[in-house]
């Protein structure tokens, strides 16, 4: 096959989903909206009757909003920063996967974010906070970095698919509703690939790739610094910048794998999205695993050894007592089976590296909760532990937000490419003709 059609059908393959949709789309999409609007009810309930519909007391005042709040945010951190760390690095087998990674940054950005707005109960305190916080509150810290973090993730989206909505609307103009047409023409800011307009936006790229990574890593740092800047059981420690940002990065790369696959079977992508990106990624997954069984480590020996007030009771807790079984799932779970799966080369595939993602997503939402909740319970004077079991309030508005993160996503898939088309192409040319494809890459578009 010549470069011109090989371009020629990634263009047809991508650009396919956003003409045409399917009977199964629409029912996933009326199952998504269902969950969503079932989880608005719940939230309308909290809204009429207060937090009082949820278990969240004097006690343990943060819960699951606060947990889902956390791992939103985490997830978000995988896509812009890896995306970002293999645009700096030039590493070739990232372009197919780089937008999708973009996307699942500023959707988990924009659901995480609401957390903590639903967590205060009531949404007047947010204009409150902002005109009477206090800057040295960790809080107020929290709402500027995230600010900060989405504004330079959705810049850092937008800028790659300029040239592709110039694509959709020079090639779908026939194809595609009224509204798409106008979309796609007033969103190509007038595109018209000179080398005046590419050198503008490489540099632009560029620097946001740059300035990115060090956003990225801080956000997470200051997401810690609720728990870590107090001096509870559990939470007064000196390692929670590091230990939340490799557990975002974690949790992140194993939300990319699982949206990848399905992205990859729904819009019939096995020819670009092949078993190397997969492999690939579950490296940097594997590496992971290490790094957080390091700071699991961490996070419990060294305050074990001292054994300051308080820290007998949260570790009999949660290594022995009542959270023990969540503890050890997330250990089990989270980190020796997806290590496991990483490790042999059997498992290595993308079945396997699908079941280990889902496995470590589900387990860092424990994770996420047994930082949050455990060290609450801890009794700061003479009374007795405090208890937390969430309602069906925080249940459905936590099963709601999770079909919308799906349900943005699916939008997005219908209305952008999502795939970077130009960069595939830049990829194909810069390939060298007489390169055959790997046994890898062959097993892999097989699938």
């Amino acid at each position: 096959m010549s470069a011109t059609q090989a371009q020629e059908r990634l263009e047809k393959t991508v650009l396919a989903p956003l003409t045409r949709t399917g009977p199964l789309y629409k029912l996933v999409m009326l199952a998504l909206l269902g969950v969503v609007g079932w989880g608005l009810y719940a939230y309308s309930v909290q809204l009429r009757r207060g937090l009082v519909v949820t278990d969240m007391r004097d006690y343990v005042s943060w819960g699951l909003y606060i947990s889902n709040f956390v791992f939103f945010i985490g997830i978000s951190h995988a896509g812009t920063l890896i995306s970002a760390i293999l645009r700096v690095t030039q590493a070739g087998w990232r372009t197919p996967i780089t937008r999708m990674a973009e996307f699942i940054t500023v959707v988990a950005l924009s659901v995480g974010a609401l957390f903590p707005l639903i967590d205060m109960g009531r949404p007047d305190r947010v204009y409150n906070m902002i005109i009477h916080g206090r800057f040295q509150s960790p809080l107020v810290w929290d709402v500027l970095a995230i600010s900060t973090y989405l504004t330079g993730s959705i810049i850092y989206l937008l800028l790659p698919l300029v040239e592709d909505l110039a694509l959709c609307r020079d090639k779908l103009s026939n194809q595609v509703s009224p509204f798409k047409r106008i979309f796609y023409r007033v969103a190509s800011l007038g595109w018209r690939g000179t080398p005046k307009q590419r050198r503008y936006l490489l540099t632009g790229m560029t620097i946001m790739a740059i300035l990115i990574i060090p956003i990225a890593v801080s956000v997470h740092t200051v997401v810690s610094f609720i728990f870590a800047m107090t001096l509870r059981a559990g939470w007064n420690s000196t390692v929670y910048g590091a230990y939340f940002v490799a557990g975002a990065i974690f949790s992140g790369i194993a939300t990319i794998i699982i949206v990848m696959a399905i992205l990859r079977k729904a819009f019939h992508l096995e020819e670009y999205l092949t078993q190397k990106q997969f492999v690939y990624l579950g490296y940097m997954l594997g590496a992971f695993v290490l790094i957080m069984a390091y700071f699991n480590l961490l996070e419990y020996l060294v305050p074990g050894y001292k054994m300051a007030e308080g820290e007998l009771f949260l570790l009999r807790m949660i290594l022995t007592g009542d959270l023990a079984p969540l503890y050890w799932g997330y250990i089990l779970g989270g980190l020796v089976v997806p290590g496991l799966i990483i490790l042999l080369p059997w498992t290595r595939n993308i079945t396997g590296l699908v079941v280990a993602s889902i496995l470590v997503d589900i387990a860092m939402w424990v994770e996420r909760f047994l930082v949050v909740v455990p060290k609450l319970r801890v009794p700061q004077m003479p009374y007795p532990a405090a208890t937390y079991t969430p309602t069906w309030v925080e249940w459905s508005i936590t099963a709601g937000s999770v079909a919308g993160f799906a349900l943005i996503i699916a939008t997005f898939a219908k209305l952008f490419p999502v795939i970077s088309v130009w960069e595939v192409k830049e990829h194909m040319e810069a390939k060298p003709v007489e390169e055959a494809p790997s046994p890898t890459e062959l097993a892999g578009a097989r699938e």
